[in-house]
Formats: structure tokens, C-alpha cells, sequence
């Protein structure tokens, strides 16, 4: 915006430099005659043809001809004795007029027939272009990859990536159809039907009772050690009141990350609740033992609101958690939805929820981790949502912290 005032103040100036300053000066003369000016050129011109002449460029006979021809046009130029009208004398206080009036006017025509808002608004736009354009193309890319699959439906990394696409722009109707697809071809594949379940559990208002609880069941009996399929047993069953079986599904996924780790904090903050809503009837478990190492490929950490940014937020508006390379394509690596009720969020992303195999966690060194409160749910960044970014990370770190403390730009 003040590149714009600074700008339209510079071409308001050179505009009066060429406007005011004649409207100012004296003349040191009075105006050139007609006649005098007609005698002028014609003696500047008769030079001409004596000089070629003389050089021998010129014969003699067309030195005539042309001095006669020159002689004709002047006679009748003479002969035509009107003068012009005296100039304008200068007039300072038009000057003045002028100097206030053009770029005043220019204000009061733009405020009165313009967009003065868009200033703002296009400051932002211009900002946040390259990830809105991003999220465009990756939407004509989605439709493209739905349209092939219509031909091609036994290509079942298509369905699981069509699936994660839908998932990230909240068509989750569309997505639970794609990971059906999916995992009627690759039933043995526990993260697919965690994955599903989850979707699908979005798709009938967060509930995860009924085909959700079923398909989480299978994915338990493939692996019994997949990380979010035991999350979502253990909400499935804190859904249900059995705070017991919840604990039970959650203590089981202690030794699988690491002891420090953010992820550990929520999963021992959910069972302390867990505990504390089923009486104390619960038995204390033993010490955990060990902790799986940090795996490239991904990133773990927590997302927190800023405080003084609570009364912006409604519990229902949408949280995009993301990673993208810390140098390289803007394009996220991997995207996990959530809702501002859930703040803070320990989050967990990995190479399963990239949006396609190319791009990936495990492909870049370096990573950053943004957060978006998005109140119109878009995936696309708009004016208005609240969002934070972390420090470059390396791929395979625990612990991040972001935090959200000001709007989109």
C-alpha cells in the first residue's frame, strides 16, 4: 500500500513539472512573426542549394529551377499578411490552481469511483499467491486423477492418493468411496484401513461406532502394532464409555514412540483422563521400557493457539496441520485435518498422507511445519485465517512446536 502512495506521488510530480513550469516563466520576447519566419526559412534553404551548387552535387539549371520554386513559395506566404493572436500571458495564480487542483482531484475521483480496498486486499493476495496456487492446481490435479480412475479402476495407488485428496479438501463422503476402492484391492494393508476407518468415521459426523469400529477391528488383526488404528480403537472405545478398554488400546502405543516425544505427552494426557472418568478402578501399567527410534519420513510435534488469538477461533473452524520442504516446491508433503476444538493438537505427520508418491517427507532433508485455521474450511488459504510456522526442521524430528499467532497474508 505505501508503494502505491509513493508511486502515484511520483507521477503526480513529473505530471506538474511539465504543466506548471510554462504557466510560471517569462518570455524573453514577444512572438515570432509569421512573415519574419517564412524569410528565415527561405534564407536557410537558398544556403542549401548555393552550397550544393558550389560542392557540384547540384547543376546549375536545377539550382535555378529550385531557387525559382523557392522564390513562388515565399512570395505567397509574405503576401499573407495575417498574424497570429498574441499568446497567453503567464498567470502565476493558474499555476497555483493547478498545482493543487490535478493532484487533489485525482484523490477525490479515485475514493469516489475506485476501489480503495483493494489496496489491502491485493497486498495479501499477492502474499499468499504461491500456496493458493498450489492448492488450484492440485484441485484440477484431483479431478484429473478421479477422471483416469474411471477408466483405470484397478490402479489402487490412484484410489488411496484420489482418497487423501478428497480427505484434505473435506469431501469426506468422496474420500470414504476412494479408500472402499482401495482397500477392496489391498485388504491386508492395516494404515489403509485405519485410514479409512478414520475417514469414514468424518464422514457420519466424527462418530466412530458401527463400520468405522469394524473396519479399525481389522486393521488391529493385520498389525496389531499400527499406531493409529490403536488410537483410534482406544477413542473408539472412550466414545463408548469404556474407559478401561480405551486405556488398555492407549498404553499400547507408549512403546511405539518416542518417551520424550510430544505424541507420548497426548497419548499419557488422554489416558490420565481416561483414568480419572472410569473411577481409579483402572489398573496403573508398568513402567514403559524403551522407545522407538525417530523415522525419517516424518514429523512429530504440537500445535497451540496463541492466546490472545482465542476469541477469533470457533471450536468447529477446521485446523490444516502441513509439512513442505524447507527449500524446494511449496507444494505440502503431508496434510492432517483437524478442528480448533481440538487445540492444542499433538500431530504426527508421515509419509502416508502425502498427496502423491513423488512428494514425500522422506524425500526432503529439511522441512517446515505450518498450522491454518481455516473458517471456511478451504484448503486453499484465504484473508482472515490465523496460521504459524515452525523453523526449519530435519525429517524424522519430534518435538516441534507451532504455534499459531497471526492472520494469513
Amino acid at each position: 500500500m505505501t508503494l502505491f502512495w509513493v508511486l502515484s506521488a511520483l507521477l503526480a510530480g513529473v505530471a506538474l513539472w511539465f504543466i506548471v513550469p510554462p504557466l510560471i516563466a517569462k518570455r524573453a520576447s514577444g512572438p515570432l512573426s509569421r512573415r519574419a519566419a517564412n524569410i528565415s526559412i527561405y534564407r536557410d534553404q537558398l544556403r542549401e542549394l548555393d552550397a550544393d551548387m558550389r560542392a557540384g552535387t547540384l547543376a546549375a539549371e536545377h539550382h535555378e529551377k529550385a531557387r525559382a520554386e523557392l522564390e513562388a513559395r515565399l512570395l505567397e506566404d509574405v503576401e499573407d499578411g495575417r498574424e497570429p493572436p498574441p499568446a497567453a500571458q503567464p498567470s502565476r495564480a493558474m499555476a497555483i490552481a493547478v498545482a493543487v487542483l490535478i493532484p487533489v482531484g485525482a484523490l477525490a475521483i479515485y475514493f469516489a469511483v475506485g476501489t480503495p480496498a483493494a489496496l489491502v486486499a491485493g497486498d495479501a493476495a499477492v502474499a499468499g499467491a504461491p500456496h493458493a496456487a498450489d492448492m488450484k492446481q492440485l484441485e484440477v490435479a484431483v479431478e484429473k486423477l478421479a477422471a483416469r480412475l474411471k477408466d483405470s479402476p484397478e490402479d489402487t495407488e490412484g484410489w488411496i492418493m484420489l482418497a487423501r485428496s478428497y480427505k484434505l479438501f473435506g469431501r469426506f463422503g468422496e474420500s470414504a468411496q476412494a479408500y472402499a476402492q482401495a482397500v477392496t484391492r489391498q485388504p491386508r494393508d492395516a494404515q489403509l484401513l485405519a485410514d479409512y476407518a478414520d475417514v469414514l468415521a468424518m464422514a457420519q459426523g466424527r462418530r466412530l461406532q458401527g463400520e468405522p469400529e469394524a473396519i479399525i477391528a481389522r486393521a488391529l488383526e493385520v498389525d496389531p502394532r499400527n499406531l493409529k488404528a490403536l488410537a483410534l480403537a482406544g477413542s473408539a472405545a472412550f466414545e463408548k464409555k469404556d474407559y478401561a478398554g480405551a486405556v488398555a488400546h492407549w498404553e499400547r502405543m507408549l512403546p511405539l514412540v518416542p518417551a520424550d516425544s510430544e505424541e507420548a505427552r497426548g497419548v499419557q494426557a488422554s489416558i490420565v483422563e481416561a483414568r480419572a472418568l472410569g473411577g481409579g478402578s483402572i489398573a496403573q501399567p508398568p513402567p514403559a521400557t524403551g522407545a522407538a527410534p525417530a523415522v525419517k519420513g516424518s514429523v512429530s510435534g504440537t500445535v497451540v493457539l496463541a492466546p490472545e488469538l482465542a476469541g477469533k477461533v470457533a471450536p468447529q473452524d477446521t485446523v490444516f496441520i502441513f509439512a513442505r520442504a524447507a527449500e524446494g516446491p511449496r507444494m505440502p508433503l503431508a496434510i492432517l485435518r483437524k478442528q480448533a476444538r481440538d487445540l492444542p493438537i499433538a500431530f504426527a505427520l508421515d509419509d502416508t498422507m502425502a498427496m502423491t508418491p513423488e512428494m514425500t517427507l522422506s524425500k526432503f532433508p529439511r522441512v517446515v511445519v505450518g498450522a491454518r485455521v481455516s473458517r471456511s474450511g478451504s484448503a486453499t488459504p484465504q484473508p482472515g485465517d490465523l496460521e504459524g510456522a515452525s523453523a526449519p526442521v530435519s525429517s524424522g524430528a519430534t518435538g516441534v512446536s507451532v504455534t499459531i499467532a497471526g492472520e494469513t497474508r
